[in-house]
């Protein structure tokens, strides 16, 4: 006598279908947490393998690459782009840089980052000649690329916010930079607005993903210039 048979499994046509339902939404939402986060622990990792703790622990190299990051109403650089200015005349008074790059928005009247960016350099004592302005840094994309397309930046320090350098150094290493960075503090702000600023980071590295897949050019490219290896040149010659 046969011993008696279990219960068949269920067929997908015997499947319930709010079963076959919640398969497909909890697949739907691993696939979506793939989709995002494998981009953003590219940009993440690849960034913070060249992260410098401080100025004195940063290797030397030919140039300070400052990204910007607003103005006052009075024109003068917002609180959080004097961090990003002051740690670059710390780099270049330490002699770790010799050029200071500096990258902002020029795109309409009245509002100039890269030249208030200079003015202030040389204000602290960095001489005029040894800064170089790039009036088209739309975004950090836009201004790796031109310092390395448009300047010939080979090599750089990157000096930003600590929560935006991982993407920054991301960027310009996908641009054809050898790049290390130099976080600075972003704690003088509300705690609201530094939470802001890092839940922020989070589709801002998605897009940096998709241009360093697509290989999106900036917003303006141009032609190429000439001044900073103008200015490295002038120093090698010094006396």
């Amino acid at each position: 006598m046969s011993e008696p048979q279990g219960n068949p499994a269920p067929t997908a046509q015997h499947v319930p279908a709010s079963r076959r339902r919640r398969r497909a939404l909890a697949l739907g939402a691993a696939a979506l947490v793939l989709v995002v986060a494998a981009p953003l622990a590219w940009v993440q990792v690849t960034g913070q393998s060249r992260v410098s703790p401080d100025v004195a622990s940063a290797p030397d190299r030919p140039v300070a690459l400052v990204l910007g990051a607003g103005l006052r109403p009075d024109g003068s650089p917002s609180t959080f782009l004097r961090r990003r200015l002051d740690a670059a005349r710390e780099l270049y008074e330490q002699g770790k840089v010799q050029v200071v790059l500096v990258s902002g928005d020029n795109s309409r009247e009245g509002y100039d980052e890269p030249t208030a960016m200079l003015d202030w350099l040389v204000e602290q004592g960095v001489p005029a000649e040894h800064v170089v302005r790039d009036f088209a840094g739309f975004d950090t994309h836009d201004t790796c690329v031109r310092a390395r397309e448009i300047f010939g930046v080979t090599e750089a320090v990157v000096v930003t916010q600590d929560y935006h350098l991982p993407r920054a150094l991301f960027s310009c290493s996908r641009a054809g930079i050898d790049a290390v960075g130099v976080g600075v503090s972003s704690t003088s702000v509300e705690p609201a607005k530094a939470v802001m600023y890092r839940v922020r980071e989070v589709p801002a590295s998605l897009k940096a993903a998709w241009d360093a897949v697509t290989h999106r050019e900036p917003v303006h490219l141009g032609t190429k210039e000439t001044a900073v290896t103008d200015a490295l040149e002038s120093l090698s010659t010094a006396p």
